[in-house]
């Protein structure tokens, strides 16, 4: 008898401790997430533990928050808070998440450096995918000190950025993203372009401050080349560009559809009527097929080109000025029709 009995208390201790490893197993690692999607929480600098927690709270089940916040509260998280954007998957369990979390293995966003006309525009379509400001990079783009730390002066600095799109964590510094940055330029500029902009007798930055020019002229990428093209012709005769882009950039007013006499006059370095040769700097972000078109430019004897009296966004060009006037008349009687002041 007395043996059955404790066979009997020797099973219930195995019972109730399966049963307590059971409930804190279901409590610590059963999944968190009451979503059936990823779900991503953003993590910032001024964060504390009870503002992480309300970021959670619309994503994780109740009895998962209990246990995030046991779990917390153990490992004294309050005072060692990291900052990221974390995934949050529906399988992930409570403990998993918690721990990446806490261990700061945040998951990358995927940034896309857009084709900016302005640095001001490029800082705020940067700071919306990053926990950087805006302000604080514009003024960083601004500065000619920060500038030349990296090679490049306040006008030319666009040049850096390649539009192209990147892994990146979004927590990163301001100095870690320019670094990023100068990598993938570099990575960019690899042999083959770098001999190419010496063919075409530009630098790396000349290249880029042609191209935005061109991505300002078209929308279509199949007449780039023609333009670059035309383009160095007219630099190749020391012939000012004369590009309307530029006029738009020095009167900052890129909704002007259609440029008079008076505005040719803006005193600025960026006018291409005024002043002979490229720019200080780009007048945008330059598309990569902006730039590869100046690289791989068609080689004419063409040095005018107007804009298409079909508005096809395309141009008709021209290698002397009399048939120039031509295309030029037909393009204003179009514009003329259609009201365009």
């Amino acid at each position: 008898m007395e043996k059955n009995t404790k066979r009997y208390y020797l099973a219930a201790a195995i019972i109730g401790i399966v049963v307590i490893v059971a409930l804190v197993a279901y409590y610590f690692f059963s999944s968190f997430s009451s979503h059936s999607t990823t779900q991503y929480v953003y993590i910032d600098d001024d964060d504390t533990a009870d503002s992480v927690y309300c970021k959670l709270e619309p994503i994780g089940k109740h009895l998962s928050m209990s246990a995030f916040t046991t779990l917390a509260r153990y490992w004294d998280y309050e005072q060692h808070i990291r900052t990221g954007r974390y995934a949050i998957e529906p399988s992930d369990g409570t403990f998993t998440l918690f721990r990446r979390i806490k261990n700061g293995q945040q998951t990358p966003i995927r940034l896309t450096i857009p084709e900016s006309r302005t640095m001001d525009r490029l800082a705020g379509a940067i700071s919306k995918k990053l926990m950087l400001d805006s302000l604080q990079i514009v003024e960083a783009l601004q500065d000619s000190s920060f500038c030349a730390q990296l090679g490049y002066d306040t006008c030319t600095i666009a040049c850096l950025f390649v539009p192209n799109t990147y892994d990146i964590y979004w927590n990163t510094s301001l100095q870690k993203f320019m670094e990023r940055m100068q990598r993938e330029h570099k990575a960019f500029w690899n042999i083959e372009r770098e001999q190419k902009a010496r063919n075409v007798k530009l630098t790396p930055n000349e290249v880029c401050t042609l191209a935005s020019i061109i991505d300002e002229e078209t929308a279509n990428n199949g007449e780039k080349p023609m333009i670059a093209g035309m383009y160095l012709n007219r630099l190749s005769r020391q012939m000012p560009l004369q590009a309307d882009p530029t006029v738009k950039f020095a009167l900052k007013d890129f909704a002007l559809r259609r440029i008079y006499q008076k505005q040719l006059a803006v005193n600025s370095p960026y006018n291409t009527y005024r002043n002979e040769g490229l720019p200080p700097g780009p007048i945008k972000v330059a598309s990569i097929a902006g730039i590869d078109a100046v690289l791989n430019a068609v080689n004419h004897d063409y040095i005018y080109m107007c804009a298409k009296e079909d508005f096809s966004g395309t141009h008709n060009f021209a290698s002397t000025y009399a048939e120039h006037l031509k295309n030029a008349a037909k393009y204003s009687k179009a514009l003329n029709e259609r009201g365009i002041k």
